[in-house]
């Protein structure tokens, strides 16, 4: 099993990063499995259901998080 795993992404920089290459990243390595760290996705400080749904769709399988998530 190959696996990504991604710290911190934040804000909107960070989400760009990952639409950018997590697709192609999952293609090119014949990656399994993607998680991301996303307590600070959305303007730099937690996670909203919008945000969540842009990683989904940008090829992430699993959300993690910290306490910034409750932000």
């Amino acid at each position: 099993m190959k696996a990504l795993l991604i710290g911190d992404v934040i804000g909107r920089p960070g989400r760009v990063a990952v639409e950018r290459f997590v697709i192609r990243l999952r293609e090119e390595l014949g990656l399994d499995f993607v998680l991301v760290n996303c307590e600070n996705a959305a303007g730099g400080a937690g996670v909203t259901p919008t945000v969540a749904d842009e990683l989904f769709r940008s090829g992430v399988d699993v959300l993690s998080s910290g306490n910034h998530v409750w932000r």
